[in-house]
């Protein structure tokens, strides 16, 4: 049953249990914490273990979709490279394009693809995510059906979304669809190919967006309280507004006022670090070991490493896992539409290091954590490292911040006040890590790894 996952706050909101289950007995909804969750609506179930067999979160999947691996070997199996922390691909680039950069959060790569997908008619439509008619939900899932909608939907959206009805909706359709999502969601829709021939035939092309964690509804309420909007009363959120005269990283968070169309605006420096501290993020993102999005045809995300950081309007990495995207990004650049050069592996695994070290260095730990608290968590590939004590400190306060958080912010919903009552847990967090950093440096030194 889902609700072994939903109770154990494993729950992420992708929605492909809402469209597996054969009893209807299933639907999404906001939870007291900010996130879409499953819950069951009162029609009789018939238990027949369809709905938890395409949950990406599934505490006992079945040997062929134990992970992220197994999966790829039937949809994957082409890729001609491997690396473990990676997954199977064909090339890793970092780039932008010309013509969408200056309209994308980041190197307009995505959009370029969906352009690129739409000209050859391998696709009818995209489903991604965009401006959602519910002004409380802010954004969902959308179909898009031409090139020129592409640019309503090519902004990175910290914010939760649900396939559930998009699913329902391309059932109806006849036609060849692409879908972008973070790791879970691609995983979800792979397990959703593998149990439904309708589906696995109509869904033809998977986007990855390489994700730091899925966050709440709430995240995007302190924002815009942050940049001075009313409580509850704005619209519009863009999650990463570019200052092309700055670096990749210096962006800022946008709103508008529903009373004085008032736009408000603040940099996410001033905001602190949102992701490192785990702060609004889903307590299952905690157990995804996937973090480079890697059962996807094509994975994108952003370039923080050197020389390309120093650019605010941005770039992609972008890892081909299979033979058409690395043709179509080859096209690209030949045509003059891609700035594209080859990527070494080193430099790619480096852009996503601090991923790597919690998503996979702290694994083991947490779920030892979860265990000891009687939570069953899914099986998973990076769980073998036995972290030593100061990085445990880490993942300890980390995870009370994130508690804390869920406590403060129902209390006060006011950024202020919640800033002021989160100061020494923060504190305690910033010390762990510090500490942490300096005796990694000091093993460094005397030829200790760890």
């Amino acid at each position: 049953m889902i609700t072994e996952v939903v109770n154990n706050d494993l729950c992420i909101g992708c929605g492909v249990c809402v469209d597996a289950c054969p009893s209807n007995a299933l639907n999404v909804t906001w939870n007291n914490h900010g996130f879409l969750t499953a819950t069951t609506n009162g029609n009789d179930c018939n238990a027949d273990g369809v709905c938890i067999s395409v949950c990406p979160f599934n505490p006992d999947p079945a040997e062929q979709q134990k992970d992220e691996d197994k999966i790829a070997e039937t949809f994957l199996q082409n890729a001609s490279k491997h690396h473990p922390k990676i997954g199977r691909y064909e090339g890793i680039y970092a780039g932008y394009s010309k013509k969408y950069r200056a309209t994308s959060s980041s190197g307009g790569i995505a959009t370029y693809i969906y352009d690129s997908l739409f000209t050859k008619g391998l696709i009818d439509h995209v489903v991604t995510v965009g401006e959602s008619s519910d002004e409380a939900a802010h954004y969902a899932y959308r179909i898009i059906s031409n090139k020129e909608e592409l640019l309503s939907t090519s902004k990175t959206r910290y914010h939760p979304v649900t396939l559930a009805h998009a699913l329902e909706a391309i059932k109806s359709l006849e036609c060849k669809v692409a879908i972008s999502g973070v790791a879970c969601f691609i995983k979800a829709v792979r397990l959703v190919q593998a149990n439904d021939p309708i589906l696995k035939e109509k869904i033809t092309f998977l986007t990855g967006i390489i994700c730091g964690g899925v966050k709440s509804r709430f995240f995007t309420d302190y924002l815009a309280s942050r940049s001075g909007a009313e409580q509850g009363r704005y619209t519009k959120p863009e999650y990463r507004v570019k200052d092309p005269k700055s670096t990749a990283s210096d962006y800022g968070f946008s709103c508008e006022s529903n009373s004085t169309d008032k736009t408000h605006f603040i940099k996410m420096r001033e905001v602190g670090d949102m992701w490192g501290s785990g702060l609004f993020k889903a307590n299952a993102c905690d157990y995804c070991d996937d973090v480079t999005t890697e059962l996807a045809d094509v994975s994108l995300g952003d370039a923080w490493l050197e020389p390309y950081s120093r650019d605010g309007e941005g770039h992609n990495v972008i890892v081909a896992r299979s033979g058409l995207v690395n043709e179509m990004l080859k096209e690209g650049q030949s045509s003059g539409d891609l700035e594209l050069e080859v990527l070494p592996l080193d430099r790619f695994l480096a852009s996503q290091q601090g991923s790597f070290n919690h998503r996979h260095d702290g694994l083991a730990y947490r779920t030892e954590l979860a265990k000891n608290a009687g939570m069953k968590t899914p099986p998973k590939r990076h769980d073998s490292v036995r972290l030593p004590l100061h990085l445990k400190l880490v993942q300890q306060a980390r995870r009370n911040a994130r508690t804390k958080r869920r406590e403060l912010w129902e209390k006060h919903r006011v950024a202020t006040q919640f800033d002021q009552n989160m100061k020494t847990v923060l504190f305690r967090l910033r010390f762990f890590t510090r500490a942490s950093h300096g005796v990694r440096k000091l093993k460094r030194l005397v030829g200790i790894s760890k």
